[in-house]
């Protein structure tokens, strides 16, 4: 039987409507998103809820397993999320040159750095492959494969030498912003999107947060001080959000990464912002359970989510595709967001209706 609904599914499927949602710029809908008052957005929930979910599986049943058997299923996760990464790159590709041929318009097969494909696809079919070409929008599944992959050394650290994990974390995570270093791109020269390096921190704080020692029962113990002091910092940055208050990068010391509001390195401003916004709304689940029908809706999308995010970010091209043919008109987008997020819910459907039978 599916699991209740509970607050990390439901914030989980919050975050896949809300990438799906932003994944298709200019939308109307993207401006009811809390990334408009916030400095982080739902990438980092994504990330530290996958970490989360990590945290809770270590520290139950799994935690009875050998080390080997662990790893063993913790990499087949890694593998299945690759796989996933894989076929929704090739149906974007194909989605994109259908759309091109269709509409007699090639530059649509410049969309999201997919030209290189189009202009040298042997060298960029073997980027695809090992994850170091990726289209734009289709760019955090790579990330959450190195983190999977990086899992069983989570949870040898966390077994044998658990107070290490966070400051070990913290230091690469610094290390990353201030030589600063990065996986880089290849067949085209620049680096990943979401820096694995810096983006391992919210992954590991998220696991180190879920269990009820160590930082997870510092936190517990002192969470009523703790959103007093997170909720002046989320109020704050909202103001500076909504103004785009933020200081001219050109004028910030080294290392500017440590200043700087910047997605790709998961730089400081992000991280705290979002650890804020985690403490004050993890007292709200409680009564948005109390709603009929929300809890249950975001928390199939959540239980599903792999299948939800890869479906997601094809619906997120869809769209992107159908407002650039028809104009985006509030109507089209009323359209698009319906009919896209009726079919993430039956994809989530589907996916419990086959476990069933």
């Amino acid at each position: 039987m599916p699991r209740e609904p509970n607050a990390i599914d439901f914030w989980r499927g919050v975050a896949l409507v809300s990438i799906f949602v932003n994944h298709v710029p200019g939308i109307w809908y993207e401006r009811l998103t809390h990334r408009n008052l916030s400095i982080s957005d739902s990438a980092e929930l994504f990330v530290f809820l996958a970490g989360w979910s990590l945290g809770l599986l270590v520290g139950g049943k799994e935690s009875r397993k050998d080390i080997p058997v662990l790893g063993f299923r913790l990499g087949g996760r890694a593998v299945q999320i690759y796989a996933a990464h894989i076929l929704i790159s090739g149906l974007a590709l194909a989605l994109l040159a259908a759309t091109a041929y269709f509409t007699e318009n090639a530059l649509i097969l410049e969309w999201h750095n997919a030209s290189a494909f189009f202009q040298d696809p042997a060298h960029v079919q073997m980027g695809i492959v090992v994850l170091t070409h990726q289209l734009g929008y289709f760019d955090i599944l790579p990330l959450y494969v190195v983190l999977m992959l990086a899992a069983p050394a989570l949870a040898v650290i966390d077994r044998l030498a658990k107070p290490l994990l966070v400051p070990l974390s913290l230091a690469l995570y610094f290390a990353s912003l201030t030589v600063p270093f990065t996986a880089p791109t290849w067949p085209v020269e620049g680096q990943w999107f979401f820096n694995p390096f810096t983006w391992q921190a919210i992954f590991v704080l998220g696991f180190a947060l879920s269990r009820d020692e160590g930082l997870g029962a510092v936190v517990r113990r002192n969470i009523v001080a703790i959103r007093y002091v997170a909720a002046p910092i989320v109020l704050i940055t909202a103001v500076l959000v909504w103004f785009n208050w933020f200081p001219d990068p050109t004028k910030l010391p080294e290392p500017r990464l440590l200043f700087l509001n910047g997605k790709s390195f998961l730089t400081p401003m992000r991280l705290l912002q979002f650890l804020a916004l985690a403490a004050v709304f993890s007292a709200a689940y409680p009564y948005i359970a109390r709603i009929p029908w929300l809890p249950a809706f975001m928390s199939i999308l959540g239980r599903n989510s792999l299948q939800v995010f890869c479906v997601g970010s094809l619906l997120s091209l869809s769209g992107q595709i159908i407002r650039f043919l028809y104009s985006g008109s509030l109507a089209v987008d009323t359209i698009v967001i319906i009919v896209g997020v009726g079919l993430l819910w039956l994809t989530a459907w589907m996916s419990e209706w086959r476990e069933r039978h």
